[in-house]
């Protein structure tokens, strides 16, 4: 399988310069640094002609950040980047991935080996919400393929065919990249975790996330709590009753 390995990295984000390196490294695999977008830098030509509002149910109930655009628009970058490199499949980590290379091994090894299978595998640093079939372990690494697909981009395997499916339903976008992955009703692409996965999140011990955004009032903070609550139980039940092939019957 010819695999190949990018790392995002956002330019002006200097402290993460070091663990960008290290992550090319060591991740195993040939390895690049991708300059992400800076969606800081993006006018507002560009914004309206990637974002759109209400592209699918469940409606997404936030506004999306410059950080997320930039964001979501690098992942696309790189999607396209496995099909005209013709690569087999490709390994994608953020800049602020922690890596425990012996742990990473092992769950790089099982990823591997059922990627054909999945087509799209997240090395996971949180737990799946809700049930979750055990696939294959490896080592203490568990593969599982949850109902309700996990958050979080920092690392993950993807197939050329999962970058042609993903890269053609996301010309226009209305949610973070993490949340348009998760929605497997209407990329039709279920993705796969992998528990512990020798990967952590260490972006507080770099410089804080790349997306942030002003400190809110208490009042907009528990407005948005209740509106995450909702969009959460509506992708619940549209997890739950999703039409995506499930690969776990093969």
């Amino acid at each position: 399988m010819t695999g190949h390995a990018f790392i995002l990295h956002l330019t002006r984000a200097s402290a993460r310069r070091e663990n960008a390196h290290r992550l090319r490294d060591s991740c195993g695999l040939p390895a690049e640094i991708w300059p992400a977008v800076d969606g800081a830098a993006m006018d507002d030509r560009e914004l309206r002609a990637r974002v759109d509002a209400g592209l699918f149910a469940p409606r997404y109930p936030f506004p999306l950040r410059m950080g997320e655009i930039g964001c979501f628009l690098s992942h696309r970058q790189i999607w396209a980047e496995i099909l005209r490199r013709d690569l087999d499949h490709a390994l994608i980590l953020e800049d602020d991935a922690g890596l425990d290379p012996e742990h990473f091994a092992q769950a790089l090894t099982l990823g591997r080996d059922h990627l054909d299978r999945f087509g799209y595998i997240q090395f996971q640093t949180r737990p799946a919400r809700g049930p979750a079939r055990l696939i294959a372990t490896q080592g203490a690494c568990q593969l599982l393929l949850p109902q309700m697909a996990g958050l979080r981009t920092t690392a993950q395997l993807v197939t050329r065919a999962s970058a042609e499916q993903l890269l053609a339903a996301s010309d226009r976008f209305d949610r973070p990249v993490d949340t348009f992955v998760q929605s497997h009703w209407q990329t039709g692409l279920r993705p796969a975790m992998i528990l512990p996965s020798g990967i952590s999140e260490i972006a507080d011990q770099l410089e804080g996330s790349t997306i942030q955004s002003a400190r809110k009032p208490v009042l907009e903070k528990l407005r948005r709590e209740w509106l995450r609550g909702r969009y959460r139980r509506a992708v619940r039940h549209a997890s739950a009753s999703s039409a995506a092939p499930d690969a776990s019957h093969d």
